[in-house]
């Protein structure tokens, strides 16, 4: 049944289950400038959108069209704030993301918001950079962010960090982690290994697999026997539905790990699709998700404005507008500098809240889920603002 493992481009188990076709290596972000371009206040702020149309591929065709709509709802719903959309298509790779970046800029736009895959969105970067342009990509790759890229996408040491903090408040204080011998899995195994030092719990140890059945099931005896050793409260695993981990879930009960008495907690969202909810053995784990509420209603809204429901990731363009709305309405000719982005009290969109760094990463404020016959129950609910305990 899972005879090949593989890591599919397809942005929704890409930006949503954080998987590695998003992250590259050798991307080199440049320091930014600081103040941006100036911004007059009363008139319409030129945006560009770059977005995956043009590549010949349908599933890009699809995104490309649902982070446009997101755009346009989320400008719908500016108050007093005037947007002026553009929308520019990035083709199928860095070659054309930062041809039409740099057209873009030539045409007037104070900010980039996309593209999508990390490597388009450094080459965007990367060829406004000296415009003293910001570009907010729909990226979770930290390794593009820094200078004037910041990744809007949900970040590995982001859900790391906030399910670490939850797990060891819990009492789960030695956690085992488990990963794929992939560049997400090592990036992935590296966040919660951070995060776990920070919440003031241990690592008890950390296993790895080759990327494929043969190699989950001749690893398996290693990971169960380090459980059943004694002394792990918690697993922690990097895998996704696509990948590793509805075998996982499978054969960590069938090697005598018991879900009941060791917690499962998973680094991707567990919940997309919905039938990995069903798989016994992550009945009772733990996985973080944007705040369910709010994003309820996004979806209900846009498809009650385009007849179908959203891309798993459209949401990132409605929160990108949605910052640059708010930024934009301080009526400061700077409102779309550096200083102004990253600002410590954070923007809210249709995630819930979130905040840029001056690093170019994000911070999103998540919620707690565990998995009760078959559905995602909330926890810990998402915090509202980043004045809350935690942060």
């Amino acid at each position: 049944m899972f005879a090949a493992l593989r890591t599919p481009r397809n942005p929704l188990l890409i930006c949503v289950t954080l998987v590695s076709a998003l992250l590259v290596a050798a991307c080199q972000p440049v320091p930014g400038t600081g103040s941006g371009p100036s911004v007059e206040a009363g008139t319409a702020v030129p945006v560009a959108l770059l977005v995956p149309a043009g590549s010949g591929n349908t599933g890009d065709e699809t995104l490309a069209a649902s982070l446009k709509q997101a755009a346009q709802l989320a400008i719908s719903d500016l108050n007093g704030v005037k947007i002026d959309l553009r929308v520019y298509n990035t083709g199928a790779g860095p070659e054309q993301a930062a041809a039409m970046a740099t057209k873009a800029v030539d045409e007037g736009a104070k900010i980039i918001l996309g593209p999508v895959f990390a490597e388009s969105a450094n080459a965007a970067g990367l060829a406004v950079a000296s415009r003293g342009v910001s570009v907010l990509s729909f990226s979770n790759n930290t390794d593009i962010a820094g200078g004037n890229v910041f990744v809007l996408g949900p970040t590995f040491p982001n859900t790391a960090n906030r399910l670490a903090q939850f797990a060891s408040a819990q009492g789960k204080r030695s956690i085992l982690i488990v990963h794929d011998q992939t560049p997400a899995g090592t990036i992935g195994a590296g966040a919660v290994q951070s995060a776990v030092a920070r919440s003031g719990a241990a690592v008890a140890g950390i296993a790895s697999y080759p990327f494929s059945q043969q190699g989950i099931i001749e690893a398996m005896p290693t990971i169960s026997g380090r459980v059943k050793a004694g002394g792990v409260d918690a697993i922690f695993l990097t895998a996704d539905t696509a990948g590793a981990l509805p075998l996982l879930a499978q054969m960590l009960p069938e090697n005598g790990v018991n879900p009941g008495q060791v917690k499962f907690i998973g680094l991707t969202r567990w919940d997309i699709p919905s039938a990995t909810l069903a798989l016994p053995g992550l009945q009772g784990g733990w996985f973080a998700m944007p705040d369910p509420n709010l994003n309820s209603r996004f979806k209900e809204r846009y498809e009650t404005a385009f007849g179908a429901a959203p891309h798993p990731i459209a949401g990132l363009a409605y929160d990108g507008i949605a910052a640059i709305g708010a930024l934009v309405k301080s009526g400061r000719p700077d409102a779309l500098g550096r200083a102004a982005l990253t600002q410590p009290s954070g923007f809210v969109g249709v995630n819930g809240i979130f905040r840029l760094r001056p690093d170019g990463t994000n911070e999103r404020g998540l919620a707690v889920a565990e998995i009760r016959n078959g559905q995602a129950v909330v926890i810990d609910a998402a915090p509202r603002s980043f004045g809350m305990a935690g942060y």
